[in-house]
């Protein structure tokens, strides 16, 4: 049983989170200071510290570092967004804002143990990456979930080899990244890597660009000229996109992989070259080799070591280090004097789903420090829209896909939701539905606006406060007070 320290001056939130967590199947322990907390436990004995901001004699943050590998999650109010991402900047996993959920709470706490299950070993290899001999040394690579240190020790196991590597996962993730960090801790390192798009060169030329050709191949060729291929002998070759290659030029690939050699177009001889091939795609090369649009010989060829990036939206604590990160170099590069995220910048950061992954976080931040015209950056220079997000929020919540998306396939019947809703159309659902049993305040937090937002946007849609759910709450507080 996983066992969570609770530090809370106030006794009643933490008795009742103590019971909360008791009823998800947690053992938990209490203390109302940083002090006492320190004096009556060992920390190294917990799975989890869940700590409030605010606590007598000395912040929850000084157990930070006094908590060594153990993961702590800070809890603080809406009111103090800016002291919750200085406390993640300190070494929080974490932060929650009260008053929260009873779900998010348990959803929070799952995730984090889930994410650190054995945090010391974690530490050391986070230590391990930051130094010269780390997988993404000079590639650029940035990050230390545990997806991330997987594909960490997976590189600096495939990379003193000579077997081919097949590169997954969505645009954008950085497939080329991987592959320099591959090339660099190989024995080729001080040798050529040539990198190939397959998906930027026409059809038509793809084949004289990988193998070359011969003087008089074909109009236009007025001198031999050497292939991409050939041009990387004794080195790597990556292939980006290989799932765009024509079917002829994937044929001509199959003989080089199999045999170690190449033809120029228009000649009758083959050479030997020696090359390291890493492929990447985005696509499911399985499915496209059963729907005969890849060669399903070419795919067993090159899915001989098999590496997968995660989406940026699954690396948690990694977007807001790589922002940051991005952000230094872009001040740097345009000779811009040092700027930093504001509250809501880090939170549209953190919350949205970034489809584009990497490359679109990279584009945001440079638009960013181009456009802002003080040292502090919003979201609305980063082109987020928090009220969008937060509301897609909601809407996965009640099942809904979120605002732009469809379910693929899912059958539909009278019962269930429109999957149509524009935001404008959710939001009044939204309202409607639920403005009996919940207050402003709680339709807003909801919804993830101010007051004076949800006020507003009820005027633009002319949706009147509901008068037996203003009654029936103020019968309910009257109740309490008797």
């Amino acid at each position: 049983m996983q066992k969570i320290l609770v530090v809370e001056d106030e006794s009643v939130i933490r008795n009742a989170l103590r019971r909360l967590l008791e009823r998800s199947g947690y053992e938990v322990s209490e203390a109302g200071s940083v002090q006492q907390a320190e004096a009556d436990f060992r920390f190294a004995d917990f799975d989890l510290i869940i700590s409030d901001l605010r606590l007598p004699g000395a912040p929850g943050t000084d157990l930070i570092k006094k908590a060594g590998d153990v993961p702590v999650l800070i809890m603080t109010s809406y009111a103090s967004l800016r002291s919750a991402v200085d406390s993640m900047r300190m070494g929080a996993v974490d932060y929650i804002a009260k008053p929260f959920d009873h779900g998010d709470m348990v959803s929070a706490v799952e995730r984090i143990i889930a994410d650190h299950p054995t945090a010391r070993a974690q530490k050391r290899n986070s230590a391990g990456n930051d130094g010269q001999g780390s997988p993404g040394h000079g590639s650029g690579i940035i990050g230390n979930c545990p997806a991330m240190q997987t594909l960490y020790t997976q590189i600096s196991r495939m990379a003193p080899t000579e077997s081919t590597v097949l590169v997954l996962g969505e645009t954008g993730t950085g497939k080329e990244l991987v592959a320099r960090s591959i090339h660099r801790q190989s024995s080729r390192a001080d040798k050529t890597l040539i990198s190939v798009n397959c998906a930027a060169i026409p059809d038509t030329l793809i084949e004289s660009e990988l193998f070359g050709y011969e003087k008089g191949a074909f109009t236009g060729a007025n001198a031999s000229r050497m292939g991409l291929i050939e041009a990387a002998d004794g080195g790597t070759l990556f292939l980006d996109e290989i799932g765009e290659l024509p079917m002829e030029a994937q044929a001509r690939l199959l003989r080089f992989i199999q045999e170690g050699e190449i033809r120029r177009i228009g000649s009758v001889h083959s050479r030997k070259v020696n090359v390291r091939l890493i492929c990447a795609t985005h696509r499911n090369l399985q499915q496209l080799s059963v729907e005969g649009q890849f060669r399903q010989d070419l795919y067993y060829r090159i899915n001989v070591l098999r590496l997968s990036l995660p989406p940026l939206r699954e690396r948690g604590k990694d977007i807001l280090h790589l922002a940051e990160s991005m952000l230094q170099a872009q001040t740097q590069k345009l000779g811009k004097p040092a700027m930093h995220l504001s509250p809501r910048a880090i939170q549209a950061i953190t919350t949205y789903q970034w489809p584009g992954n990497v490359r679109e976080l990279e584009h945001a931040i440079e638009r960013a420090v181009i456009l802002s015209e003080t040292e502090e950056i919003d979201n609305d220079s980063l082109g987020i829209d928090l009220e969008l997000v937060n509301i897609n929020r909601i809407r996965g919540q009640d099942g809904l896909p979120a605002a732009g998306s469809s379910r693929s396939g899912a059958s539909s019947s009278a019962n269930e939701p429109q999957e149509d809703l524009s935001l404008e159309d959710y939001f009044q659902r939204f309202v409607l539905e639920h403005q009996d049993s919940m207050s402003e305040t709680e339709l807003a937090q909801k919804l993830g606006v101010s007051r004076k937002c949800l006020w507003e946007r009820r005027q633009r849609f002319g949706i009147p406060r509901s008068k037996s759910g203003t009654a029936a709450r103020r019968r309910k507080s009257q109740s309490r007070a008797n």
